[in-house]
């Protein structure tokens, strides 16, 4: 019996149908996770997964976001309670990513498409996540270039590194390169002490502007300009070292 239209606009019978699908995908990949079963595990009639979700690949970038959204939920709450030494709390995010991506593969290959941050709430927020642990790295006066360029290195390979392990068989895909590539990001990024003040022009504009929230008397306004005058700065100092 079809779902009446009132029913299918209800959040529960969306929200059930995605964890349903999402529950398919991970025992048994996208292939299993057809119309007909996903209908079955949901309850539902399959025209109604036509009419909420357009097709099979509606369907799939919307578990692909609930799936990003939980993981992201999981990160902010992890990062919320680090207090140690920030980079090794990045490198055990690191890992937590990597393992991610591994054990996605579906939803990973999704999200990972070009111009999908700029449309996935849930990964904005993983984004985010990732600026904070960076921004404690530069708060520490570890950090030699500016943060967003950090987490620009960070971001990128990260993905490479799971597409390259993705595209071997699980039995033959190298343990080592995922942290190899960190050591090799981190090395480009980090000073190998904290900065003293004056020694290093980049390092202290980025130390201060992950300081800058917690300076007093400032509007939020005036957070923002600062902020973006300490951006160009760094921007301009790092292209006179590349130069």
């Amino acid at each position: 019996m079809p779902v009446e239209p009132l029913v299918e606009a209800r959040p529960d019978v969306r929200s059930g149908i995605i964890a349903a699908a999402a529950e398919l995908l991970r025992e048994g990949g996208a292939r299993a996770m057809t119309t007909r079963a996903v209908a079955q595990a949901a309850g539902v009639q399959p025209p109604t997964i036509f009419r909420l979700f357009g097709d099979k690949d509606g369907l799939l970038q919307a578990v692909a976001e609930h799936v990003m959204a939980e993981y992201a939920a999981v990160k902010a709450v992890r990062a919320a309670g680090e207090d140690g030494d920030p980079v090794e709390d990045l490198r055990a995010a690191w890992r937590t990513h990597i393992g991610f991506g591994l054990a996605n593969p579906e939803v990973f290959l999704l999200l990972a498409e070009p111009g999908r941050l700029r449309s996935s709430p849930a990964i904005a927020a993983g984004a985010e996540v990732l600026r904070a642990r960076v921004g404690r790295v530069a708060a520490a006066g570890l950090l030699e270039v500016s943060e967003a360029r950090a987490v620009d290195l960070i971001r990128a390979a990260g993905t490479g590194a799971v597409l390259t392990l993705l595209d071997e068989p699980e039995e033959r895909r190298d343990a080592d390169l995922a942290d190899e590539l960190l050591d090799a990001v981190l090395g480009r990024i980090l000073a190998s002490v904290p900065a003293p003040p004056a020694s290093d022009p980049v390092a202290v504009v980025t130390t201060f502007r992950a300081a800058m929230p917690e300076l007093p008397a400032l509007s939020p306004g005036e957070r923002t300009l600062l902020g973006e005058w300490l951006t160009r700065v760094a921007g301009e100092l790092q292209s006179r070292r590349r130069g």
